[in-house]
């Protein structure tokens, strides 16, 4: 029996990583900090910050499969956070708990915010690591210990490295979210210049990826991204001419800041040769899909 213990379950990734482990046979429990409910999935509140609670659930649960999600994920706040450490701390002794009770292969979900974004475009063994916030730098530690830790005690392991994600239960105070919620009232959606070249992947297919990864034999960081460039302006007007109001949107209305990078996009080889992976959304039915959701939440 493959038994998948998700932390960061109810969260924007993993909500849409739990019907899919489901569907591959996995028996699935989630850490949460608050009491849940939810078909054919096993839920259990411990706090992740207790180490005591969660050596305690290894031993009860004692699952094969680890794919921890959770991190402090605040738009605005968590890039700067001092709680990264506590979530670094508190990852390090998972993946220990984890290893001491029996299982066997392990995924950690790292940032593009591990690069160094001089560079631009970012490959798993070419890209130098040189993250500019704490937040970064805490992702990057936990990188460097997980991959030393897999290869000390015999550990299957991988590392979803995410870029820039969108759709359905994205915070609305995120790209294209934002810019949805401004023209579906009719008010004006003030932007940076949008000159930035991204790196965008829908939800499902971001947790879709993170699946496959846990569910395969592949080893070592992966980027989790489409590997197509984007202009976030290409994608506000294109939300625009949905709502037919390019009148409203308002670009250089919000000044970009220095550490801003002008180009930042994965190299996706190892996702799509390795792993054998590739997306379901196009950014056109993907946006489409986003769209109907906000327009369902804000009815």
């Amino acid at each position: 029996m493959k038994r998948v213990l998700v932390t960061g379950g109810s969260g924007f990734v993993g909500r849409h990583c739990l019907p899919q482990l489901l569907e591959l046979g996995y028996e699935v429990h989630v850490i949460s900090s608050q009491r849940q409910t939810g078909d054919h999935v096993k839920w259990h509140t411990v706090d992740l910050m207790d180490q005591l609670g969660v050596a305690t659930l290894m031993k009860t649960v004692q699952p094969t499969h680890l794919l921890h999600l959770a991190w402090i994920t605040e738009p605005r706040r968590y890039s700067t956070a001092p709680e990264n450490v506590d979530w670094l701390a508190s990852s390090l002794q998972l993946l220990r708990s984890f290893h001491q009770h029996g299982g066997k292969r392990v995924i950690m979900t790292g940032s593009c915010a591990e690069y160094d974004w001089n560079y631009g475009w970012c490959r798993e063994d070419l890209t130098p690591l040189k993250p500019a916030t704490l937040y970064g730098q805490c992702k990057a530690a936990l990188f460097a210990t997980l991959e030393g830790y897999a290869k000390q005690v015999g550990l299957s392991w991988g590392w979803g490295r995410l870029f820039f994600m969108y759709g359905p239960h994205s915070h609305p105070s995120r790209i294209p979210g934002v810019v949805i919620e401004s023209l579906s009232r009719n008010e004006s959606a003030r932007c940076s210049h949008g000159n930035q070249i991204r790196d965008f992947l829908h939800i499902a297919d971001v947790a879709s990826a993170l699946v496959a990864l846990i569910d395969s034999e592949v080893q070592g960081p992966l980027n989790i991204a489409s590997g197509e460039p984007v202009t976030i302006r290409q994608i506000v007007l294109q939300i625009a001419d949905h709502f037919g109001r390019r009148n409203l949107v308002e670009f250089g209305a919000i000044p970009t800041a220095a550490t801003d990078p002008p180009l930042l996009v994965a190299d996706v080889r190892r996702l799509t040769l390795e792993l054998g992976w590739k997306p379901v959304h196009s950014l056109a039915s993907g946006l489409d899909s986003t769209l109907e959701w906000h327009k369902r939440r804000l009815a």
